[in-house]
């Protein structure tokens, strides 16, 4: 059976239940365990292949396959291979087996080949829970990382991440008696958008190995019912998750303006 396209709006509130029924039926250990099943971040996953899909992105070309997990593509780059969230293989490409010959990956057997690795369009995804400001800076390393690993060796190749990050916290002390509950504690929102500002965009496939062609920064309250997201830099304003004086610019890194974006600047490289 074929699998349904998801929305982003969809794709948010089932991993806002998922996380919250593993909650109440198993408190923190049970969410812990949800967590690193993927189970949860898997929905954002099916709305990344979705949004592909409904943009004209043959589905035949998406790995994995919508609905879903495997296979993911592992692709090398200038320093590891690493399996893929999200790819579009590259139409008219075959992967053709190379020896790698520079790098960490020197005379390792690269399945895919140089040329099909770079025309693949690979959308990472990723979420933070808890501690937003805490472990920023690991993070923000990591994700830079991972892109230039791929661009050293690819320079033309369309990267995207989504970053999904989440404005209140579930109580710890509430989890451990099963329930639900949030903590009204919102930092390092601003923080965040300024940072995955400064590494969205990279017109010049030449420069800025680090950057990623399109981030979209999800910003989410999982206090609400619906969970929000957050697509203008009003309604941050209005919820007091940024003053109102910030240059920061959410609008840029929003959801409706990813996948539209990313095509574009692969069909500029590649062609359709």
């Amino acid at each position: 059976m074929m699998a349904n396209l998801i929305g982003i709006q969809e794709a948010v509130n089932n991993f806002k239940k998922l996380i919250e029924d593993s909650i109440l039926q198993g408190g923190i250990e049970a969410k812990e365990a949800m967590i690193r099943s993927s189970r949860p971040i898997s929905c954002i996953h099916e709305a990344v292949k979705s949004a592909l899909i409904s943009a004209g992105v043959s589905r035949l070309r998406i790995f994995p396959p919508l609905g879903a997990t495997s296979p993911e593509l592992k692709l090398a780059g200038f320093i590891k291979h690493k399996h893929q969230d999200v790819c579009v293989a590259p139409e008219g490409f075959t992967p053709e087996s190379e020896i790698m010959k520079e790098g960490l990956l020197q005379e390792v057997s690269d399945y895919y080949g140089k040329a099909y690795t770079e025309r693949t369009l690979s959308i990472n995804v990723r979420s933070q829970m808890s501690s937003l400001a805490k472990n920023f800076d690991t993070l923000y390393e990591r994700t830079i990382a991972e892109a230039q690993n791929l661009h050293v060796r690819c320079p033309k190749m369309v990267l995207g991440e989504v970053y999904m990050i989440a404005v209140k916290e579930y109580n710890p002390i509430a989890m451990k008696h099963n329930k639900v509950e949030f903590i009204n504690k919102v930092g390092a929102v601003q923080k965040y958008i300024k940072s995955f500002q400064a590494i969205n965009g990279r017109p010049d496939f030449t420069k800025q190995d680090y950057k990623y062609e399109k981030v979209c920064l999800l910003i989410v309250d999982f206090g609400k019912t619906p969970a929000k997201i957050y697509s203008t830099n009003e309604e941050l304003i209005v919820d007091s998750l940024m003053p109102a004086d910030s240059q920061a610019n959410i609008v840029e890194l929003n959801w409706e303006s990813f996948i539209p974006s990313i095509l574009k600047t692969y069909e500029l490289r590649f062609g359709k």
